[in-house]
């Protein structure tokens, strides 16, 4: 919630004008109410990575010499159970 108490929808405002209730929650507002009383609280999903597309891990993760070895995917072919 920015700035105060978040302004309430009802469910049919909610089902009629979702698009722009999703402009607002992510604004910071996120109350739904039904017949007066809040009922959902809607929130913005908060990402913990950003990805920006291929290569977005260059330079930050070291791999072993052993990573694509032929020991290396049986064992993780046993580990999903998967035939080798």
């Amino acid at each position: 919630m920015v700035g105060g108490a978040a302004e309430q929808f009802d469910i049919h405002e909610a089902k009629t004008n979702l698009s722009r209730i999703v402009e607002r929650v992510e604004r910071g507002e996120e109350i739904i109410c039904r017949a007066g009383h809040p009922v959902a609280k809607v929130v913005p999903l908060v990402r913990r990575v950003n990805r920006t597309g291929w290569g977005s891990l260059r330079n930050t993760l070291t791999l072993g010499a052993e990573w694509d070895s032929d020991a290396t995917n049986a064992q993780i072919a046993d580990d999903f159970g998967m035939p080798r």
